[in-house]
């Protein structure tokens, strides 16, 4: 009988600890991204949209600057989750490939950048830490960090271009090459 009540508190335990996730979402992330969301609006008003989106129209002439430069600046800039935001100045076309690229920024711009993605900062702290014992530098291992992610994100980036146009042919979907605001 012991068992079968144990078992049942650990089941329940299990919804007493996903409630206390979602609590410490509502109470700390939720917050956080409707402020983001808020300064991000506000500065796409202040600066216009019709300047946003010729940016965002130079910048998906070019595969170097839609998967490398601008996934790099909006990472740095306006952090995760935030700048894949900066995906919906894009033409539709190019939407799924920022993203692929985007949201790995968010993981590998976090040795050098901390302030990037602090909630997945632990997995960059328990890797250095172990270098650190080894006794190399863990400027050396952010650096190396830093350039294979930007270099894997061009890729993804451009894999997924690959990908689209060619499933987009395939299914016979027409994608828009001009940037849509609704």
């Amino acid at each position: 009988m012991d068992v079968i009540i144990n078992g049942a508190e650990k089941f329940m335990d299990l919804f007493r600890h996903g409630g206390e996730v979602f609590v410490g979402m509502v109470t700390d992330i939720v917050p956080l991204l409707i402020m983001l969301l808020v300064a991000m609006n506000a500065i796409i008003k202040l600066v216009g949209e019709e300047r946003v989106e010729k940016l965002a129209k130079k910048s998906s002439k070019n595969v170097f600057t839609r998967y490398f430069v601008l996934p790099i600046i909006g990472t740095f800039v306006l952090a995760n989750p935030m700048t894949l935001s900066l995906g919906k100045f894009l033409p539709e076309r190019y939407k799924p490939s920022y993203y692929a690229a985007a949201s790995f920024s968010c993981h590998t711009h976090n040795g050098l950048f901390p302030h990037v993605n602090p909630g997945e900062l632990f997995v960059f702290l328990g890797i250095s830490a172990g270098i650190t014992t080894l006794g190399y530098s863990i400027t050396e291992l952010a650096l190396r960090y830093f350039l294979v992610g930007i270099f894997t994100n061009f890729l993804r980036g451009w894999i997924t271009d690959l990908t689209t146009n060619y499933v987009s042919k395939q299914q016979g979907v027409k994608l828009s090459k001009s940037v849509e605001l609704k």
